[in-house]
């Protein structure tokens, strides 16, 4: 009776990953993923609802990926930004 109502679960969290996949953050397609990987290593899973879970995972992984590269962008930029403001003393440090 668990394992039905975990894939009710899981397929209510779809729906919801489903109707506004972009505003998922990274942890939670994380957590989504681990869903995925636990339910299809479990091998009881029908062929068309294991196919249905891994076109999922795949669209999480890219989006994760999108949102990676995004923050990686967004570090250099600080860091560029950092850069070009320089060094200077500390207001109250002796030179």
């Amino acid at each position: 009776m668990s394992q039905d109502g975990n894939d009710t679960t899981r397929e209510s969290d779809a729906s919801r990953a489903e109707d506004a996949p972009e505003e998922l953050s990274l942890e939670t397609r994380l957590r989504r993923l681990d869903e995925i990987v636990s339910t299809l290593e479990g091998g009881e899973v029908e062929l068309e609802r294991g196919l249905a879970l891994f076109e999922e995972g795949v669209s999480h992984i890219r989006e994760a990926e999108a949102l990676l590269a995004r923050a990686e962008l967004r570090v250099e930029e600080l860091v560029g930004e950092a850069e070009s403001l320089g060094s200077r003393p500390f207001e109250g440090e002796e030179e």
